[in-house]
């Protein structure tokens, strides 16, 4: 059966779409400091892998946990993944890694006894994440994942930044 959200919610998030970006802050450019701090964040604290895969191509090594979107195809902005990352998709597998997302009304001007009352549910995160923590996934996923195509053996290397065994068996 198809999941159907609550024309607020989905008016809330088509806004979002809407506006242009040139009206949106332009954050600096990540530090590669930064790039580092996020994939860790991404591949241990937060362990978006289990549900993105190790490459945010969608295909993960445990068939237990549940199919996340193929990051590397993404087409949400800066301003656009880090409200995903903070406020999770309701009624989806996405969760909520802002610790006081719907705890008011932050994420969509919901609580989660809005989302219960919707019939929605959110999973646990694996932690919550700081604003800043968001901030450096972000700037991991932008520099390695999002836009930069199929994952290859040369995008591998780099984004691993030395050739390990994984990467071997990818196309050249």
């Amino acid at each position: 059966m198809p999941i159907r959200f609550p024309a607020p919610l989905l008016a809330a998030l088509g806004f979002a779409l809407l506006v242009p970006s040139e009206t949106r802050v332009q954050a600096q450019a990540p530090t590669d400091a930064n790039i580092a701090a996020g994939m860790r964040i991404y591949r241990q604290k937060a362990d978006c892998q289990s549900c993105h895969g190790w490459a945010g191509d969608g295909r993960k090594m445990d068939n237990q946990m549940p199919d996340g979107a193929n990051l590397r195809t993404s087409s949400l902005d800066r301003e656009q993944l880090i409200f995903v990352i903070k406020c999770g998709l309701p009624g989806r597998d996405m969760p909520a890694f802002d610790r006081l997302a719907y705890s008011d009304e932050r994420c969509l001007g919901r609580t989660r006894a809005d989302l219960r009352r919707m019939g929605l549910t959110l999973p646990d995160p694996a932690a919550t994440l700081q604003a800043r923590e968001i901030e450096r996934l972000a700037d991991f996923l932008f520099a390695k994942v999002i836009g930069q195509g199929p994952m290859d053996r040369a995008a591998c290397i780099d984004y691993w930044g030395d050739d390990v065994a994984v990467c071997s068996d990818l196309p050249r």
